[in-house]
């Protein structure tokens, strides 16, 4: 008698798309999904979705040009492989064949020169992109800025309301109950910090807002080098 079917036998891998095929050619190559969506300037639930949602199609040219970068060319540097991928990365197109809008927060800097930008924990994990154009307009109009961090309690050096930490900040430190808290950097008080020398710290860490932010703090002896970031938010405004 012939044996029966087995049930619940795991079901074939889907035909990946072209995306998610060069995405798991640069992950041979040795680069995460993390690194991939450094790479294309994304956040990393957009890689992710070219395998379980079809998606990517319009960054394929950019992939394919970043692996012969890497293959051929021997390119490995992360802000080069990101600046290859830009020249290459076509926006969508609407039906009538107009540019799509970006579906992500916008980042308005007003007249006044106020803008504010603010990520969580998924977005700081990938480098706190979303921040970046913020800061270079910022930096390119001569503003000042300021940001606010929030972290474990333990990753601080300083303690609570320390004006060494903070000096001149009127604004008080918001503890948390999962034992976080969040404390100010600079203020239109205080004369903020200057654009355009966190414009060049951020692209010193290739374009990591978070790595260069985490930097700043341990440079300047707030925080300890293993902690890490939960929460980011820059401020600007115009200096008068």
């Amino acid at each position: 008698m012939p044996s029966r079917p087995r049930r619940n036998q795991p079901s074939k891998r889907p035909q990946l798309n072209e995306a998610a095929r060069l995405a798991d050619r640069l992950q041979q190559a040795g680069y995460t999904k993390r690194d991939i969506a450094r790479i294309i300037d994304r956040d990393p639930s957009l890689v992710s979705q070219f395998y379980t949602r079809n998606k990517g199609a319009a960054f394929v040219p950019a992939l394919q040009q970043v692996l012969t970068a890497i293959e051929t060319g021997g390119i490995t540097d992360l802000p080069e492989l990101t600046a290859i991928a830009a020249r290459h990365t076509k926006r969508r197109t609407t039906a009538s064949g107009a540019r799509a809008r970006v579906r992500t927060k916008a980042l308005l800097i007003t007249p006044t020169g106020s803008g504010t930008g603010r990520v969580g924990a998924q977005a700081i994990a990938s480098g706190s992109s979303r921040l970046r154009p913020l800061i270079a307009e910022a930096a390119r109009q001569g503003l000042r800025l300021a940001f606010t961090v929030r972290l474990a309690k333990t990753g601080y050096l300083h303690p609570s309301g320390s004006r060494t930490d903070s000096p001149g900040i009127r604004r008080d430190v918001i503890q948390r109950a999962d034992h976080t808290e969040e404390r100010s950097y600079g203020s239109a008080q205080t004369g903020g910090h200057d654009a355009a020398d966190f414009a060049r710290r951020v692209d010193a860490a290739g374009g990591d807002v978070t790595a260069a932010v985490h930097q700043w703090l341990v440079d300047t002896g707030r925080i300890r080098p293993d902690a890490h970031i939960l929460h980011l938010e820059v401020r600007t405004w115009r200096p008068r």
